[in-house]
């Protein structure tokens, strides 16, 4: 019977995605991988190289999720409360991946970015797309679309990367839930562009 290497190299995957969330790239085991996958740990070498490999291509194929399941033009820029509401919903669904990004940013300061030029671009886009939005009248022309682009991801991704002091601080809040969570936050976020018209 022939081996299905695709259907093989992606139980791989999900598993590298549920051992490097929870452990990073240092305290990540390939034993562990292996043993969850139901695969022999040589593949893991054979598909990807080495352990240091496997993380970058999970954090490629997650990455890849996210920019297709919640893009930014020109248009969705527009309603930047809109789209930090969806950002909230695609991270509240898949949690794994901005832990993910964690373990990234505390490698060593010496260790390549994943993807960097890929990335790079793909967030250029993005800012470009806020910066015709701020042309367009529909979003605060100051401060530049760099700035602004990166206060929204950091309101909008501050619930899932310190969820030890959301905890603290939302302490006997009343009826705190995601979705009373999402609203704020849409709304905070339409204030602080300057629309009127992102709490839906």
């Amino acid at each position: 019977m022939a081996w299905d290497t695709e259907r093989t190299r992606q139980l791989l995957l999900d598993a590298a995605v549920i051992e490097f969330a929870a452990h990073g790239p240092e305290g990540a085991r390939i034993n562990r991988v292996a043993a969850t996958a139901g695969v022999n740990k040589e593949r893991i070498y054979q598909y990807f190289g080495s352990k240091q490999k496997l993380f970058v291509a999970v954090l490629e194929a997650e990455l890849a999720k996210l920019a297709e399941a919640v893009p930014l033009t020109p248009t969705q820029a527009m309603d930047l409360g809109d789209y930090a509401g969806q950002v909230y919903d695609y991270h509240l669904s898949y949690p794994h991946l901005l832990r993910l990004m964690s373990w990234e940013a505390l490698q060593d300061p010496g260790t390549e970015i994943v993807a960097e030029s890929e990335r790079a671009a793909h967030y250029a886009d993005k800012v470009a797309a806020v910066s015709a939005a701020q042309k367009q009248g529909a979003v605060v022309v100051d401060p530049a679309a760099a700035y602004l682009f990166s206060a929204v991801m950091a309101i909008t991704t501050w619930w899932f990367t310190s969820p030890q002091l959301v905890s603290m601080i939302m302490a006997g809040t009343p009826e705190d839930t995601p979705a009373n969570r999402r609203a704020s936050l849409m709304q905070l976020v339409g204030r602080l562009v300057g629309a009127s018209n992102t709490v839906r």
